[in-house]
């Protein structure tokens, strides 16, 4: 099953977890010094805010699923639409083990399509996207600003 996923960067994460946690009714469910995640049920979705010295606003957008399946399915599908894809194996990002397919949509907005199957002590690894705008055509590729892999 799919889950959407929407991560916002802030400059005060505990001002922002207490906000978030009131709108959502719930406690976060994974709580650093520069990130906070909830996985809600209803509505269906992964919402992950940090705080790691980014502008405000939301950061990405994505698509979690639960296998490996489902993630090749979806990497395909991004492949198919003709925009620069660049895959990760087994990446440390957002405290988490990872699968993922990166691409930026023809509007330049950033979404992640991932596989999450473990754990991590550390936040992780810069994601790819450079590499996006590198391999891009250079008329009509979005520039992605050089980000951390989730916020």
């Amino acid at each position: 099953m799919k889950r959407f996923h929407v991560h916002v960067a802030v400059d005060d994460l505990a001002r922002s977890a207490r906000f978030y946690a009131a709108l959502f009714g719930a406690e976060p469910t994974v709580l650093k010094d520069d990130y906070a995640k909830w996985m809600m049920d209803d509505p269906r979705v992964n919402f992950a805010i940090s705080a790691r010295g980014r502008a405000g606003g939301v950061d990405h957008l994505g698509i979690q699923v639960d296998g490996a399946d489902e993630l090749a399915e979806l990497a395909g599908r991004l492949k198919a639409a003709g925009e620069t894809t660049v895959d990760q194996e087994a990446t440390t990002c957002c405290y988490a083990t990872s699968d993922k397919a990166w691409v930026n949509d023809p509007a330049g907005v950033r979404w992640e399509t991932f596989h999450t199957f473990g754990d991590a002590a550390t936040y992780g690894e810069e994601e790819p996207l450079a590499a996006i705008a590198a391999t891009a055509s250079a008329c009509c590729a979005p520039t992605p600003a050089k980000t951390s892999c989730c916020g």
